[in-house]
């Protein structure tokens, strides 16, 4: 199996359960990262995932003994609009699941990501962050780690030289301002 297999078959259940309860969501992290060109390998997959207290008794009901999850870090993850995790116990692969803070950058993200598949031979059709998603969310994930995460400003940059002339440098601008690395962003373009 590879690397993609495992993961669409981690991912897979935990796509369908939020399909099931109508939640939006997408992949972004290093997974969209790499689905966009700036390939690196990864045990986890990041969602993000509009959840609300009243979907999780029936999100658990939709997985069995292949998952490792709690109902406590759920509910938290959902108050406090971080994430929770899940684990995949036959692949050993790690699903994190970020509750969507609601913020206009959010509702973008979410609206602007599109439907991909995702696999080798087992394929998964899923809404994966844009390239300009991914770039504004790396950077504020850098941001929060005091800017020392190396894999993170190594991925946007990537991410940045593959987009070339492409890339939508107003969303960019727009989208770093209203989350406040819009000097980060201003250093990735130098």
């Amino acid at each position: 199996m590879s690397e993609y297999d495992d993961l669409v078959a981690a991912l897979s259940p935990v796509s369908a359960a939020l399909n099931k309860l109508g939640i939006r969501h997408y992949v972004g992290g290093s997974v969209a990262s790499s689905f966009h060109g700036a390939s690196r390998s990864t045990m986890d997959v990041d969602l993000v995932a509009e959840m609300a207290d009243r979907h999780v008794a029936e999100f658990l009901k939709c997985f069995g003994k292949d998952f490792y999850l709690s109902e406590t870090a759920i509910r938290g993850a959902i108050r406090s609009k971080s994430c929770f995790n899940m684990i995949h116990l036959p692949t050993s692969f790690k699903v994190d699941v970020f509750v969507s803070r609601q913020r206009p950058f959010d509702a973008n993200a979410l609206n602007r990501a599109k439907i991909e598949q995702l696999g080798d031979s087992r394929v998964l059709e899923i809404h994966i962050a844009t390239p300009e998603d991914s770039i504004i969310s790396k950077l504020e994930w850098y941001r929060q780690t005091n800017e020392t995460s190396e894999r993170q400003w190594n991925d946007v940059t990537r991410l940045l030289k593959l987009l070339g002339d492409s890339a939508d440098m107003k969303y960019l601008r727009e989208s770093a301002e209203s989350v406040g690395v819009q000097d980060l962003l201003g250093r990735l373009l130098r």
